[in-house]
């Protein structure tokens, strides 16, 4: 005999590997998460379905697809965990370290009990074909039980179990706490394992075989299931002629009832949080991804389905959970969140992914006609203002329950990554306060492209060149998995054509090899062998997005900005939580000319990660082009200190404060603050002779405000303003390499030296 190693336990481990007496397995440790790839979808236009209204969980026998019935979901059950480990006031990982989730208090579970233990009529439905049962007629209160009109199944939505009763020796019966899809669900108390709360869930009606079936395959390998965010399955046991899973307690509240909650304080138009809802969402992925990982799928997840308890998030009623590979068993989803493949195909990971993508919609904003109107399909982003403020959601969302699963998320590790990105990004847009993070597919910008500042050069800022653009873009990293990745991690040439020459000497010629090479003949000009190089690459692997990457930036480089912004375009509907195609699309509008939708992606950018200094400088010429320039300066003033490039964001800021201005829109305090900027900048004597004769000469036109404040230590009056003035481009002739400009400077010296009688 093996005794079992569960806390508080005195039983004995079966021959199947379960105990005798809490019916729990030895625990495992859960296998590694599956590794990701992004995939390329092509993405065409929603349909829109309309239907009439369905209430409650939906049946489908086998891929066939026919319905057979199903009630109201779970809404979830409340309380303290008693001594089960949900009850722990342990703090969770809700928000993933980025944001405060409100921690749902734990309660008395016996409050949670029902008093009347009673099906709503409109909840009531045949298990069978779907019809409504139960129904009060003639003023008289509907059956309880009975037999259904319309196909002669029988129907019951009485408890079976009642108060103090005790099932399999010792789960005693506390009580209801809810009825959903697979039937009653019970609170009770486990005598032989520390006086533990457990639930009780029993089947919809004994005459269900399909229930049955699916109680039966929860004992067989849910039991095996272990992970934070999972309700634990400890047993199965019948009674009566009828079976009941053992489960663990979970207090707290579903999602359901938190959202339901916000809308009787706010109205019904009121959502939850969309940092909230992001947090809720990743938690639930981990979840699913374990699930994965395991081969099950969950089917049918929804706000319902999900408890908050404390500052944990579990997934609860495991009814519908399958094999990944299983073609017989009873398929359960819900209305409005199951896949539209699923009565043809069945479930897979994607169609558990897009419940979850519906199921954020739903959370986060007031998504009305989800079961009807848009059952198969998201609301136009202009009648969802959260969508107009985070686009970025919006097409995470669009990806995650686009039509065809092929276009959807392929993982629930790719779908937490880029959840995560638009997280930092929603955050960053509600506050002001950058949450820079690294990339898990592009490696940081290789340079910056337009913040060479040159005194006296106009316009204020140099305009975007497109070779740069497309050189100071981040490039995708290297997959560890490739043969040659250690080499070309090893090498370290700065030239183009030196790295162009050692990539041909690789010793091996792999992909990773190739696509390092279409980046160099890019940035050498070599627009047609690049091209050749992609078209190799698309033909071996036309799901790898990395091709379309470098097809956007060969179409930077020559100039198409219009063919690079399409490119972009679609990445961005492919990685919405990554800032590479964002920026990427930043620099195809400014190149386009259109400086408004180049200020929308750069600002995204730039607020999110200050560590892209091209968003910086870009968000400031689109800031210029639209005449305001204070905003531009406040921009280039958030370039932080230790950034490289910092000094030529303040001479930048400089240039934008006084540059190309008429006197008339020149003021004391801003000549005064492009000196005090300048002076606390440690730049070369000869840049900073240029850049003082520049605020000089904008004193100068400015007519000398003849107030009692100085600039560069003399006062701002014309005769000492020109004494400085003069004295400032002596120094730079001194400088001048050329000679012609070693006499203009001493020319314009003289033009400048105050007036004398003399």
């Amino acid at each position: 005999m093996i005794r079992c190693v569960q806390p508080g336990c005195n039983g004995t481990l079966e021959d199947d590997g379960f105990c005798d007496t809490c019916g729990l397995a030895p625990p495992a440790a859960p296998p590694p998460a599956d590794p990701t790839r992004a995939w390329r979808p092509e993405p065409p236009e929603a349909s829109v379905e309309t239907g009439p209204p369905t209430s409650g969980d939906v049946t489908v026998s086998g891929s066939t697809g026919t319905a057979s019935g199903g009630t109201s979901p779970v809404s979830g059950y409340s309380g303290s965990a008693g001594t089960s480990s949900s009850g722990s006031a342990r703090r969770g990982m809700l928000g993933a370290g980025l944001v405060e989730v409100p921690p749902v208090p734990a309660r008395d579970p016996a409050t949670a009990i029902m008093a009347d233990a009673r099906v709503p009529e409109n909840r009531r439905f045949c298990s069978r074909c779907d019809a409504e049962v139960g129904r009060s007629r003639d003023g008289r209160p509907g059956r309880t039980e009975g037999f259904c009109k319309n196909c002669g199944h029988p129907f019951s939505f009485t408890p079976k179990l009642r108060e103090g009763e005790l099932i399999g020796g010792q789960y005693e019966v506390l009580g209801c706490l809810a009825h959903g899809g697979l039937g009653w669900v019970y609170l009770a108390r486990d005598h032989n394992v520390s006086e533990r709360w457990v639930v009780l869930k029993g089947l919809l009606d004994t005459g269900d075989s399909d229930s049955l079936a699916a109680a039966a395959a929860e004992r067989a390998f849910l039991a095996e299931v272990e992970h934070p965010n999972i309700v634990k399955i400890y047993n199965f046991v019948r009674h009566g002629g009828d079976g009941y899973i053992v489960m663990e307690y979970v207090g707290g509240r579903s999602l359901k009832d938190i959202l339901l909650s916000r809308r009787r304080e706010a109205g019904e138009d009121a959502a939850l949080p969309l940092g909230q809802v992001i947090a809720y969402g990743l938690e639930v992925l981990s979840a699913l991804g374990y699930l994965h990982g395991v081969g099950l799928l969950y089917c049918d997840f929804k706000p319902d389905n999900a408890i908050q308890s404390e500052e944990q998030l579990k997934l609860i009623d495991l009814g519908g959970v399958r094999r990944a590979f299983d073609v017989h068993s009873p398929i359960f989803g819900t209305p409005g969140y199951q896949a539209p493949e699923i009565g043809s195909k069945g479930p897979s990971v994607t169609s558990d992914l897009y419940t979850v993508g519906r199921t954020l919609a739903v959370l986060s904003f007031p998504f009305r006609g989800y079961t009807r109107r848009h059952l198969r399909s998201l609301p136009p982003a202009e009648e969802v203002p959260l969508f107009q403020r985070h686009e970025s959601y919006h097409r995470l969302l669009r990806r995650a329950t686009h039509p065809d699963p092929a276009c959807r998320f392929q993982s629930a590790a790719e779908m937490a990554e880029q959840l995560t990105g638009v997280l930092r990004e929603v955050l960053s847009a509600e506050d002001g306060r950058p949450r820079p993070a690294p990339s898990p597919l592009f490696g940081p910008e290789r340079s910056a492209a337009g913040t060479e500042i040159e005194c006296g050069v106009r316009p204020v800022l140099a305009p975007l060149d497109a070779q740069a653009a497309a050189a100071a873009l981040p490039v995708p990293l290297v997959r560890g998995s490739d043969p040659a990745a250690a080499f070309l991690t090893g090498l370290r040439v700065q030239d183009p054509g030196d790295h162009a020459s050692a990539l041909e000497a690789a010793p091996l010629k792999s992909r990773e090899v190739r696509l390092a090479l279409v980046r160099v003949r890019i940035e050498l000009g070599e627009y047609g062998e690049a091209a050749r190089l992609l078209d190799g690459l698309a033909a071996a692997d036309p799901g790898d997005w990395r091709v379309d990457w470098y097809r956007g930036v060969r179409a930077l480089a020559e100039g198409r900005a219009g063919d690079a912004s399409a490119v972009f375009d679609d990445l961005y509907d492919l990685m919405p939580g990554e800032l590479a195609p964002k920026l990427a699309l930043a620099f195809a509008h400014e190149l386009r000319g259109d400086p408004g939708a180049a200020d929308r992606f750069h600002e995204v950018v730039w607020r999110t990660d200050h560590t892209y200094v091209n968003a910086a400088f870009g968000l400031a010429r689109a800031r210029i082009a639209a005449a305001d320039r204070p905003a531009a300066e406040r921009v280039l003033d958030s370039v932080p200190r230790i950034s490289s490039h910092y000094v030529a964001a303040q001479l930048a800021a400089l240039a934008a404060s006084v540059r190309g201005r008429s006197p008339r829109d020149l003021d004391a305090g801003t000549l005064v603050a492009a000196a005090v900027r300048l002076e606390s900048l440690r730049i070369d004597t000869q840049r900073r002779a240029a850049f003082t004769a520049e605020v000089l000469e904008a004193a100068l036109a400015h007519g000398g405000p003849g107030t009692d404040a100085r600039l560069f230590g003399v006062p701002m009056r014309e005769p000492a303003l020109r004494a400085r003035l003069e004295e400032t481009y002596r120094v730079l002739a001194k400088l001048a390499d050329d000679p012609a400009q070693r006499h203009a400077m001493v020319r314009r010296a003289n033009e400048i030296r105050p007036r004398t009688l003399f």
